[in-house]
């Protein structure tokens, strides 16, 4: 076991935290605090949050810290769970003690770059500033590293990934806190159609854009199919679903359109393409009642011939567009989903006649 010893300085922020900041060398830092990676366990789990290494990133931090003039005035932020006693000296100094006993108790909350590129150098006089809370939990850090780099250039797909693992965050965050973990579910655990699929922090090999399945999600949540769930107990596996019979039924209508597909070389998979067809996924479960996979079947297959995803071209408001003209913009989107819809409901009504005549 090791014991680090610090003198710090409290600063007054939420009453109910301890916050502070002392001076340590780089080596010491990466021993009583982890710098845990983003990834899955063998059950589809969140685990850790971190984003993966940049090594150009790291290579240009480490040349110039190599000088000996080089300044590091911005500080690594570390949140600690344990393994901390904050002792009051006066006038606000503290002294800190930091033991390893159980492992390194505190985790990198920002800052992993830099201390990865001083771990290489050999500078032992050369310190850093350490910005430390102290979590009551594991939930309550993961809570700080959202809030704390939300405002810094992250990948916004690692925290809209790590949305659905955190309690306690802006109430502008709740709508897209449901799609995440929708999306979650249906790519890792709960989903047939779409899992593996997509594409996030942690599955760097799925092709279906993340941030268009929640946008789906968020649409039909707002003023479409998931609404009517929104208060039930258990509006997620609901949402899944739904979704995941609509995506089956995707899959068996447009077959080579969709199965093994890219966005690159067909637009259903494409971002456009999946917020449309959300919009289809609604319109078919508030007028027809579809709920499950041979519901919606019936309906896309009158779609089918009006579609272009791969080849050929959108015949649409009298103009014609190549079949990936159509991009991933507001304007291309709302075209495609008018499109979509209302050739949905021309069918519809068509067949409909036949069978009452």
């Amino acid at each position: 076991m090791t014991v680090f010893r610090y003198p710090a300085i409290r600063a007054r922020q939420a009453p109910k935290h301890d916050v502070f900041v002392f001076a340590a060398h780089p080596k010491e830092v990466l021993q009583f605090a982890q710098i845990e990676r983003v990834g899955r366990a063998d059950d589809g789990k969140l685990k850790g949050f971190q984003r993966h290494q940049i090594a150009s990133h790291i290579r240009d931090i480490r040349d110039y810290l190599q000088r000996d003039d080089a300044l590091l005035p911005n500080a690594v932020i570390v949140a600690f769970i344990g393994g901390t006693h904050v002792k009051n000296v006066g006038d606000g100094r503290l002294e800190v003690v930091i033991n390893d006993k159980n492992g390194p108790p505190g985790f990198v909350v920002d800052g992993q770059q830099r201390l990865t590129a001083l771990s290489g150098l050999d500078k032992p006089s050369f310190q850093v500033f350490v910005s430390a809370v102290v979590c009551k939990d594991y939930d309550e850090l993961r809570q700080q590293f959202v809030l704390i780099n939300n405002t810094r250039p992250l990948p916004k797909s690692l925290i809209y990934e790590l949305l659905p693992t955190v309690d306690g965050l802006p109430e502008r965050y709740t709508a897209r806190r449901f799609a995440a973990k929708v999306v979650e579910r249906l790519n890792f655990t709960g989903g047939r159609a779409l899992r593996g699929e997509i594409r996030q922090h942690t599955n760097p090999g799925g092709v279906i854009s993340d941030t268009a399945m929640q946008k789906l999600v968020m649409n039909s949540t707002a003023h479409g199919a998931l609404r009517e769930f929104i208060q039930a107990e258990d509006r997620e596996n609901l949402a899944v679903s739904l979704i995941n019979e609509f995506f089956e039924a995707v899959a068996d209508t447009f077959g080579g359109e969709w199965v093994g597909m890219t966005p690159r070389v067909s637009r259903l998979r494409h971002g456009a393409g999946i917020v449309a067809m959300g919009f289809v996924m609604d319109l078919l479960y508030s007028h027809e009642g579809a709920r499950l996979k041979k519901d919606f079947k019936p309906a896309l297959e009158l779609l089918k011939p009006y579609t272009a995803w791969t080849s050929g071209h959108w015949k649409i408001e009298d103009r014609e567009f190549h079949w990936n003209d159509i991009q991933n913009t507001p304007t291309d989107i709302d075209l495609l989903t008018r499109f979509l819809v209302t050739t949905v409901k021309r069918q519809l009504r068509k067949l409909h006649r036949v069978a009452n005549s």
